[in-house]
């Protein structure tokens, strides 16, 4: 037998505008039939192709400390610094700069969503020198 992750879930004090915010950040939808509203305490939003999903859970406490599980996301267009500026027009906050930790073009930057929960941007996959896969013809 094996599994299979379900959804991601993140703790948050807002979730109808996490939600929202992340939606901008990965071009993500709300789920059909099932929109997130103000004031709702759980609202999923999906990749659409359906591959992926994220649930925004509304909980008491706020964020204290470092995320033990956080997103690594890479840009689909433009190169990581490209989308680095993106995001920080987009409202979140530069938290740790590790690019060029492992030479010239390496590394990450770490951000902080609107919550203050730690993502990371990578360099996409021309900038890694994978390509993008092609499909066969």
């Amino acid at each position: 037998m094996t599994a299979r992750v379900s959804h991601t879930t993140i703790d948050c004090r807002n979730a109808y505008e996490l939600s929202e915010w992340w939606k901008g950040v990965l071009d993500y939808v709300d789920v059909a039939g099932d929109p997130n509203e103000r004031g709702h305490e759980e609202c999923m939003i999906l990749s659409r192709d359906g591959s992926h999903r994220l649930l925004f859970i509304e909980v008491p406490e706020t964020k204290v400390g470092k995320n033990r599980i956080h997103l690594d996301i890479e840009p689909v267009e433009g190169t990581r610094d490209d989308e680095l500026a993106r995001l920080l027009a987009h409202g979140a906050v530069e938290f740790e700069d590790h690019r060029g930790q492992y030479g010239p073009g390496t590394g990450w930057v770490t951000l902080l969503d609107p919550e203050g929960n730690e993502f990371c941007i990578l360099r996409n996959a021309d900038e890694h020198g994978r390509g993008v896969p092609q499909p066969a013809v």
